[in-house]
């Protein structure tokens, strides 16, 4: 997810890794607050991969910058990264498609309609995997366990509204 996230910010501008780190975390920090130690080798790969362009730069008070640039083939990387098939583990799936949601700016009518469909499809599915355990399970489950699972119904139904307000959205702009 790092790999997106420093696309997706260099996406319009360069900018030095202390910039992409803080430009991430005043856009993210609900849901991820990269360290240098994690952002250092993304960027190292995102670079070998070719999906993005660093240039060396001396400030006036003489401290050397390094400003990153994505590359054509980065910005098909983001496509990608936004597009491919989400996680089967309920945990990540809720932050990552909060994120790749949060993206879906940079992607076409027909992209964003595929992210919001797969988005929809597991949301659904694992809202239902709740479902079917507190109604199945109930009497085997302990009252924190039955308020979480609760709980986690309600999430799920809350994000599915979310995604299908930006599904209309969507249509619109078509």
């Amino acid at each position: 997810m790092i790999e997106l996230l420093i696309l997706y910010v260099i996406l319009k501008r360069d900018f030095t890794m202390y910039a992409i780190q803080k430009r991430i975390e005043d856009n993210f920090a609900p849901f991820t607050k990269p360290s240098f130690g994690a952002l250092k080798p993304a960027l190292r790969r995102l670079e070998e991969k070719g999906c993005l362009t660093s240039r060396k730069s001396m400030s006036d008070g003489g401290k050397l910058s390094i400003y990153y640039e994505i590359t054509k083939k980065g910005v098909d990387e983001l496509k990608h990264l936004l597009t491919e098939d989400m996680s089967g583990n309920p945990i990540q799936f809720l932050s990552n498609a909060r994120i790749k949601l949060s993206c879906a700016d940079c992607l076409n009518t027909e992209e964003r309609k595929r992210l919001l469909f797969s988005v929809k499809s597991f949301s659904v599915r694992f809202r239902g995997e709740a479902k079917n355990i507190l109604d199945n399970e109930y009497n085997k489950l302990n009252f924190y366990q039955r308020i979480i699972l609760d709980n986690t119904i309600c999430e799920f139904t809350n994000f599915i509204d979310v995604v299908e307000g930006l599904e209309k959205d969507n249509a619109r702009s078509s």
